[in-house]
């Protein structure tokens, strides 16, 4: 079975740059129709007539995952959905001594709350339709922690907890529900860090010895969203480069 989603409907939010842009980019090449949402309206237009330059098909709509309506909204213009990519979101960081509520408050609210609320409204679509697919974008700082980042990691692990749940529940819908949990991909705003001392020691503990690159992603992505994962919901699928079996 093909890694293939021609005729498809995809929304992936989070879609104006990163991951988002570039999961976007590879459900259109494998023949999706893909709605690409962010809040900056400019940025998903401008990278939605980019994939229809190259013979893709792509829309735009304005979203903020944290208000109730903007979601209502652009699921609505986006169509009927049969995947949603779950990908906004924030990091946060700061020490967990110093962090303001407000700041934690923000994470879970983009992070969590904001997934909560995409899956659900693309989920009451799906039932209706006799099924689809959702990906949520998790972490291998879901399963794992660093420091710095105490409200990123607390709000993955608990993507990675109600991707369960939800596949649990909506499995009877006809709907999969899946997370991807990356490791240390590298793209132009990482870069910086991983040329310095501190990012360098950091590859060293990734057992493959290198970074992922956005294209390491492709297949896992295909595979969540595509009917050759048809049998596969609650999982959380690792791309880490062997990350996560590093020795502690």
């Amino acid at each position: 079975m093909k890694l293939d989603v021609t005729g498809k409907r995809a929304l992936i939010t989070g879609a104006s740059s990163g991951l988002g842009l570039h999961f976007a980019q590879v459900l259109a090449g494998a023949g999706a129709h893909v709605t690409l949402a962010a809040r900056r309206l400019d940025k998903v237009e401008e990278a939605a007539a980019d994939i229809r330059a190259t013979g893709g098909q792509a829309g735009a709509v304005a979203l903020d995952v944290t208000d109730e309506g903007s979601v209502a909204q652009a699921l609505d213009r986006a169509g009927a959905v049969d995947i949603l990519v779950n990908n906004a979101g924030i990091t946060g960081e700061g020490a967990a001594l110093d962090m303001p509520a407000s700041s934690f408050d923000a994470v879970v609210g983009t992070n969590l709350r904001g997934a909560f609320l995409m899956a659900q409204a693309a989920a009451r679509g799906m039932a209706e339709r006799g099924g689809g697919s959702i990906v949520n974008t998790a972490s291998i700082l879901g399963h794992r922690v660093a420091g710095q980042v105490v409200a990123y990691t607390a709000t993955k692990a608990a993507v990675v907890q109600m991707t369960k749940a939800m596949a649990l529940e909506w499995a009877r819908h006809g709907i999969r529900v899946n997370a991807l949990s990356p490791g240390y991909v590298e793209t132009p705003l990482n870069a910086g860090f991983f040329a310095t001392d501190t990012g360098k020691a950091l590859i060293r503990r990734i057992p493959q010895r290198r970074l992922g690159q956005l294209e390491d992603l492709d297949g896992p992505l295909l595979l969540l969203c595509s009917d050759a994962g048809a049998y596969m919901t609650g999982h959380s699928l690792v791309v880490d480069g062997g990350h996560l079996c590093s020795s502690l």
